[in-house]
């Protein structure tokens, strides 16, 4: 979640925070306070704005009154041209932003507090693709930043775990993330062993002693891709909205029917567990333990974009214990298995698996850095390393100001809606406002404005 406080509505904006408190980080706290072992990374910049003056009161004002209004506009439509079953699904979907208000208020109005005995690890301040920093001082700066945003919120809860973001990995950010005190972080190692290898399940330790776990993009596939679990006809449908970006209908067109999708969702934690079994029966056969199959995916994907998606994770908890699937939280299983040195990753040596290994991988498109890199994001991605480098060179003079609107300019997620041309005006007005801002607050530090971005890296 890019930082989206005071920065537009709908339908990027503040509204995109509400939208997930409402779909994802609610829910997901029941199946977490039930005990469910999950890992959970919290990025810093989400916690930012948890932790921003006011936002209790601007999020009842939405759940309670506009998306209220917006419901029942589009209910009264769908009535007037005939689609009762649809104004039905308007009214039913509604109450999802009262029980929020009501679970939000029932915890004090104070998510972070709620989240902190399921904290386990970090990320970066601001969600930069690492690799694409131009100098080791920007590199620390997101990292440490990310480190002491959680210890200053969380205490003791940090046992070493640091979440790249999306994936983005290559060797000279190793010696950077252990003098930082991380001690493991996920790596996508798709494009180097191929989909379904055996190598995605046993972690590595590099020459820094970082401990390098692979994500397993056989395990989240069967949810995160083209044809993937949420693509299924009962689910309901993210992309057809309603005037007032409202989505009452299913994949296959009808009206959403809730009994079939949550019935759907059971159907695919029993397979998924299933598959996982079969994987690690398969292809982990012969290492310690039988393997490690770790399946990331993004918190917003449960819940927000996938609707049904915290239904079908709170099943697989279930599910997991019938069909004697151990789940473990990543810092715990990583007690129990002893990671294979980095130099043996590749097998043997050659000139192409020495090239190989030192690539940037990412958990993005083609398992590289072109979706933050490539021609159509091009001009950002050469302003950040510009922005970055008049950052550094100003030294001393670069204020608490201009570091945070560099911070604020490095997120990913800018150069994604570009590339994904994903709401790409909001994406295009950020990144030319905080790079002007930057600019400012290194012209004149001592008239540099901070209340733009008054909440970023609070702890930095």
């Amino acid at each position: 979640m890019p930082y989206v406080e005071g920065f537009g509505t709908w339908p990027f904006g503040e509204e995109w925070l509400w939208e997930a408190i409402v779909g994802s980080y609610l829910p997901l706290l029941d199946v977490l306070d039930s005990g469910a072992p999950l890992t959970l990374s919290l990025t810093p910049v989400l916690c930012d704005q948890l932790q921003a003056p006011g936002w209790q009161e601007r999020f009842a004002r939405f759940a309670g009154e506009v998306r209220r209004h917006t419901h029942a506009e589009d209910a009264r439509g769908m009535r007037r041209a005939g689609h009762a079953e649809l104004a039905s699904e308007l009214d039913r979907s509604w109450m999802d932003y009262e029980r929020a208000a009501d679970a939000l208020a029932r915890r004090g109005g104070d998510l972070l507090a709620a989240f902190s005995p399921h904290a386990q690890w970090t990320s970066a301040a601001t969600h930069a693709v690492l690799p694409l920093l131009a100098t080791d001082a920007g590199v620390r700066l997101q990292v440490r930043s990310g480190i002491a945003s959680h210890r200053a919120r969380f205490r003791e809860s940090w046992r070493g775990g640091f979440w790249l973001p999306e994936c983005a990995h290559e060797r000279r950010l190793e010696p950077l993330l252990a003098d930082a005190g991380v001690r493991a972080t996920c790596i996508e190692l798709t494009a180097r062993f191929g989909l379904g290898a055996r190598e995605h399940l046993r972690p590595l330790v590099d020459d820094a002693g970082v401990v390098l776990v692979p994500i397993d993009r056989a395990t989240m596939d069967l949810v995160w891709s083209e044809d993937g679990y949420p693509a299924d006809a009962a689910y309901r449908d993210y992309h057809h909205h309603t005037i007032h970006h409202h989505t009452p209908w299913s994949n296959d067109g009808g009206a959403y029917d809730r009994a079939r999708a949550l019935a759907r969702a059971n159907e695919h934690a029993v397979d998924f567990v299933a598959r996982t079994l079969a994987r690690l029966r398969d292809a982990g056969a012969g290492l310690p333990g039988g393997g490690l199959a770790v399946c990331a995916l993004d918190t917003e994907l449960l819940g927000h974009w996938w609707y049904e998606g915290i239904d079908w994770l709170s099943a697989v908890v279930q599910e997991c214990s019938r069909q004697g699937l151990e789940l473990v939280r990543l810092d715990d299983a990583l007690e129990r298995v002893e990671p294979v040195p980095a130099g043996e990753r590749s097998g043997a040596r050659s000139h192409a698996s020495d090239v190989a290994e030192r690539r940037a991988s990412s958990w993005g498109a083609h398992g590289d850095l072109s979706t933050w890199s490539g021609p159509a994001v091009a001009e950002v991605a050469f302003a950040l390393r510009d922005a970055e480098l008049q950052a550094v060179a100003a030294g001393p003079r670069a204020g608490r100001t201009a570091l945070r609107e560099l911070l604020a300019l490095q997120s990913s997620d800018w150069a994604f809606m570009l590339a994904r041309e994903l709401a790409a005006p909001y994406a295009r007005e950020r990144v030319a406002m905080h790079r002007a801002a930057l600019q400012a607050a290194l012209a004149d530090p001592a008239r540099a404005d901070a209340r733009a971005t008054r909440n970023v890296a609070a702890f930095m």
